[in-house]
């Protein structure tokens, strides 16, 4: 599945990396502990966060990961941003918390 369709079916707003909405998703990550995400997150998932700083983007890439969705209503900082737009991974956001918008990208992902 395509970070646009995820976008679509989740109702997420697009803050940066719009070069990265045809990046595929197949599967999802929720962790708010950069060293965990990099242990343990597999390329090509996306990644549920609270964090908006730059280090996500530099795990991000590390990781090969498709997009980053931030939930609670943060938003990435500017440099985050920035890099985001560079490497062409998208940070998306929602209101709901870590917890519904996993179970909801999980079943969209399992259909």
């Amino acid at each position: 599945m395509k970070v646009e369709e995820i976008v679509k079916a989740l109702d997420l707003r697009v803050f940066s990396g719009e070069k990265g909405l045809s990046n595929e998703i197949n599967n999802g990550y929720v962790s708010d502990l950069l060293s965990d995400v990099m242990g343990s997150a597999e390329a090509g998932s996306t990644w549920i966060t609270l964090q908006t700083h730059k280090n996500v983007m530099a795990i991000a890439s590390l990781k090969e990961l498709s997009a980053i969705i931030l939930v609670k209503g943060f938003k990435p900082e500017d440099d985050t941003a920035t890099q985001s737009n560079e490497e062409n991974i998208p940070v998306l956001g929602t209101d709901k918390q870590a917890f519904e918008i996993a179970g909801e990208l999980f079943n969209l992902l399992k259909k």
